[in-house]
């Protein structure tokens, strides 16, 4: 196949020398420099096509911003695509609390109130889980804090009075948000905002679930790995429990029920 093409441009090419009376000249493979001007010539107009058409788009969203304002702050659905969607072009509404996004929206305050209600919930219940809360139970427990929700929350110390009067606090001045419902998404990106502070708080994926972690040490794989194969033993061999009609699952550990709770206990082992 190749040898054919050959013989056909030598063809088209001493029919050419014919027609010029061979004056043709046979053309040169390439000037290295000229391609690499024409190169960056298209680069270039590419690259400013791209910018102007971000820039454009950037416009539009503000617009559309400003018209759906309400939505954003209210809808939680709607404000985690909102903020999927800026992330894609590079606009953070959280990086200022003064700048133009935090103006427009007023989610900034909402995220750093978020946040320090986070802080909140990890500290006051530190003494029973160490440190390493389910996501989903700091999103159950900020909820009840911001009076969004009336599910009871299991108290974590009788001496915390501290964090109690500091949670009564916080659920006075939230009270003017409680339309602004949370998800886990918020929940999230509010513990990143915390991360100036230093203070340890992160993310840690766990097996299937993501836990968070107020204490600043990182756990490495091995020990995410063995933290999911206790769990998932302990509910094997029965000295762990698991609530799945609670809303969300409930682990029960009947070793450390308390006198009262022996009513639950007698319940629980006789079904």
């Amino acid at each position: 196949m190749n040898r054919r093409r050959m013989q056909i441009g030598a063809m088209a090419y001493n029919e050419r020398l014919k027609a010029t009376n061979g004056t043709c000249v046979k053309p040169r493979i390439g000037n290295g420099e000229s391609y690499q001007r024409v190169g960056q010539t298209i680069s270039d107009n590419q690259l400013e096509q791209l910018n102007s058409q971000l820039e454009t788009f950037r416009a539009n969203l503000e617009n559309f911003a400003r018209q759906h304002r309400k939505d954003i702050q209210k809808d939680p659905v709607f404000r985690m695509h909102f903020q999927k969607m800026c992330a894609n072009i590079g606009v953070d509404p959280l990086a200022s609390s003064k700048g133009f996004w935090g103006e427009l929206l007023g989610v900034s305050d909402f995220y750093y109130e978020l946040g320090i209600q986070i802080i909140d919930v990890c500290l006051s219940t530190r003494a029973l889980n160490g440190g390493l809360m389910e996501l989903s139970e700091v999103k159950r427990r900020v909820e009840r804090m911001r009076g969004i929700r009336d599910n009871k929350v299991p108290n974590s110390t009788s001496s915390n009075t501290h964090s109690n009067s500091f949670s009564s606090k916080w659920t006075s001045i939230a009270s003017k948000d409680t339309n602004m419902e949370v998800t886990e998404d918020d929940v999230l990106r509010a513990i990143k905002t915390l991360a100036p502070l230093g203070s340890g708080f992160q993310v840690l994926q766990i097996g299937d679930k993501k836990m968070v972690s107020s204490v600043p040490r990182e756990l490495n794989r091995d020990q995410s790995a063995i933290l999911a194969l206790v769990r998932d033993t302990l509910l094997e061999d029965g000295l762990m429990w698991i609530d799945k009609q609670a809303e969300p699952y409930e682990y029960w550990v009947p070793g450390f029920f308390d006198p009262e709770d022996d009513d639950i206990y007698a319940a629980a082992a006789s079904s």
